[in-house]
């Protein structure tokens, strides 16, 4: 009787939500820096964002990939409708970067698809953020990873391996140097000089 009684006590103390998923849903899994939220740091940092050192990019993004948040330092790539350097970089460790991809804007063609989404998942990239277009939508939407992009376009790139790697880009209003901070959540992105406490 006492071993029933401890029994539905446990289930009693235990969250319904720990009950009803597996221990892979984002809700379990997500770091805290995943929380970190974007309206409050705006709210935290007045003098940041009056000295530019933290600045909002225009909301021109579309949200893909299973984080809506996400952060980390920036690495940044220029290149215009072709994504080997895309490519090369995302098959290195990401350590919780960000990969934030000068396109150029151009809609014409997608520099980001599902096996690059998959390659930054294995390779612990915690986003991207394309000035640009990506394809295989619903792949990426698997990903474990946090992307942002202008759009999604089913055409493929060029492979010729042009492009500039850890360059300062202007996407989004703000110029974006190499070493900064990107953090992302369904609010829009911020760009810091310097990481941000949370």
């Amino acid at each position: 009787m006492f071993t029933l009684f401890c029994y539905f006590h446990f289930f009693l103390s235990v969250p319904y939500s720990y009950l009803s998923c597996d221990s892979k849903c984002r809700t379990h899994t997500e770091s805290p820096m995943a929380a970190f939220a974007t309206a409050e740091a705006c709210d935290s940092n007045a003098e940041l964002i009056s000295n530019g050192d933290l600045r909002a990019l225009h909301p021109i993004f579309k949200i893909y990939g299973q984080r809506r948040c996400f952060s980390g330092p920036i690495v940044t790539l220029k290149v215009f409708e072709d994504n080997v350097l895309v490519r090369n970089q995302l098959e290195t460790k990401g350590e919780g970067g960000v990969l934030v991809i000068d396109g150029g804007g151009s809609m014409r063609c997608a520099l980001v698809g599902g096996n690059l989404g998959q390659l930054a998942q294995n390779n612990g990239w915690s986003g991207i953020v394309v000035n640009g277009c990506v394809r295989d939508v619903d792949e990426i939407n698997d990903c474990d990873v946090g992307v942002r992009a202008l759009g999604s376009n089913p055409l493929k790139s060029t492979k010729k391996g042009h492009g500039e790697k850890n360059v300062p880009v202007h996407i989004g209003g703000t110029l974006i140097r190499d070493g900064e901070w990107l953090y992302a959540d369904s609010d829009g992105i911020l760009i810091s000089k310097t990481e941000l406490s949370v």
